[in-house]
């Protein structure tokens, strides 16, 4: 099974990620892809998420659900502190033996890998694949291994969501319905 591994923040979750999702599913004619909500980023932990760990998680299950190409893993919410992809792709690794992993990343994340914890090992559990933008399918590799997954442009941000809700904006198109409505109903980003 090749099953492709997205972390972020998804501060919220919108459709842009649904969009590279489907882009790196057919890219990489993956099976299935894992979300994986981060509970703190360690090299972003000067900057934490606005809403809480929880409810991200249930933003991302919201935004992917009824769509059996994605899963939704917990384990760095459910973990609590800092959030290390090592520890999830070990874990990853132990739930779905003889799989292919795919850590899907974007090109600012590949810019500050090597300062991850345990990069190395990183490698040796999951192919990386960086998604850039651009058309095609996937270009071939870049570096040790690296794979380029061109992926669609796409102008939307978790920051500008975040900053139209907080100015009384609508976000529909921006988020799928259902998590539209969370985010009206918990009053986040006001």
């Amino acid at each position: 099974m090749r099953i492709g591994v997205y972390g972020g923040t998804f501060d919220p979750p919108h459709v842009g990620h649904l969009l590279l999702a489907c882009d790196a599913l057919e890219s990489l004619r993956l099976e299935r892809v894992t979300f994986v909500p981060s509970s703190t980023q360690p090299l972003k932990a000067d900057s934490p998420a606005l809403a809480s760990a929880p409810d991200r998680l249930e933003m991302v299950s919201l935004a992917t659900a009824g769509d059996e190409r994605y899963t939704v893993e917990g384990a760095e919410i459910e973990r609590e502190g800092l959030s290390y992809t090592v520890d999830t792709l070990e874990l990853l690794s132990r739930r779905s033996p003889g799989a292919e992993l795919f850590l899907l990343m974007g090109e600012d994340s590949l810019a500050t890998f090597e300062r991850w914890r345990s990069p190395e090992r990183i490698r040796e559990l999951a192919t990386i694949g960086v998604m850039s933008r651009g058309k095609g399918a996937v270009n071939g590799a870049r570096r040790d291994g690296v794979l380029d997954v061109s992926t669609r442009r796409i102008d939307v941000s978790s920051t500008e969501i975040r900053a139209r809700v907080h100015s009384g904006k609508s976000i529909r198109g921006f988020v799928p319905e259902a998590v539209e409505e969370f985010i009206r109903s918990r009053r986040l980003y006001r």
